[in-house]
């Protein structure tokens, strides 16, 4: 099995994780310091990572450029507004179908991948992401009264353009760190992913503190009371964007985003055999095209 998929369905079971543990954290924190706590308590283990593979594996530090220090400003602050438009959506009556809508992460990262990095995707491929959209939009709207009228008659509505609009920063982000990861044209690519994951995570958790002290100051206080769920947020969060890093700088961002989407299956499978939650028809055909995508996507790159 090539390293950058065992990479990705790592990062994909690890992220689930980290969401189940990002829950529990929102009935003691807002949902902006909820997110920030994915950033400012993996900090720790970014530093972890460069300093073993610097002082224990003898690997020399990169020399980041300015097109580097650009990439993963670019690429944090999408990440940011990305997470925030997701929250927002679930204020929203049919937030179901923008949380859809921002299932086109995969698809719209192959566009951006072609205009900042210039990377094209086979045709192949192409047919394999658009098979797992349609299966992740299935399971997005299987558990809430979205029918095909709705899901299309919404086309104008606010939910729809910032499910959009989310997918476009996570698209832009995940391109992003692929480009700064690369500029560096470090010889070790774990080196080059783990320097991008601590600059990011520096850079997002500098802006975020300054954010929560000017708008929910006390929010600051809550995450150090909850500092146990918070670290574990932390940890698996950061460890998954440890994978999720270095599998974008083996290999094309779109292939690793549309492979990633097995996190759906993770979590429909807990659903069924923790939860024991009856499976939807619709759902089951979700999870269908989205293994199938997976598959042709595997064998067609």
């Amino acid at each position: 099995m090539p390293l950058w998929i065992a990479l990705t369905i790592g990062a994909a079971f690890l992220q689930n994780l980290r969401s189940t543990l990002q829950k529990h954290l929102t009935a003691e924190l807002s949902a902006t310091a909820a997110a920030y706590v994915r950033f400012s308590f993996g900090v720790p283990v970014a530093i972890i990572a460069v300093s073993w593979l610097s002082y224990g594996a003898g690997i020399t530090l990169p020399a980041p450029k300015p097109e580097f220090l650009f990439y993963c400003a670019l690429g944090g602050t999408a990440q940011v507004f990305g997470t925030v438009l997701l929250v927002a959506l679930f204020s929203y009556r049919n937030f179901a179908v923008g949380n859809a809508y921002s299932k086109t992460e995969a698809v719209q990262t192959a566009l951006f991948g072609i205009i900042i990095l210039g990377e094209h995707v086979s045709p192949g491929a192409a047919v394999a992401i658009l098979i797992s959209l349609i299966g992740v939009m299935m399971i997005s709207t299987a558990r809430n009264a979205v029918t095909l009228s709705l899901f299309f008659s919404s086309l104008v509505e606010r939910p729809v353009f910032m499910g959009i609009g989310a997918g476009s920063c996570f698209a832009i982000a995940a391109v992003s760190y692929r480009a700064a990861s690369l500029s560096l044209g470090h010889e070790d690519f774990l080196m080059s992913a783990a320097f991008t994951l601590l600059v990011v995570l520096c850079l997002q958790t500098v802006v975020m503190t300054a954010w929560i002290a000017w708008r929910e100051p006390e929010q600051l206080r809550a995450t150090m009371r909850n500092w146990k769920v918070s670290l574990g947020v932390g940890v698996t969060g950061a460890v998954a964007s440890l994978g999720w890093f270095t599998a974008m700088t083996i290999e094309n961002a779109a292939y690793v985003r549309a492979l990633g989407q097995i996190e759906l299956v993770f979590a429909f499978a807990a659903s069924v055999f923790l939860f024991k939650e009856k499976p939807r028809p619709i759902e089951l055909l979700g999870i269908a095209l989205v293994v199938a995508g997976i598959l042709l996507l595997v064998l067609a790159r």
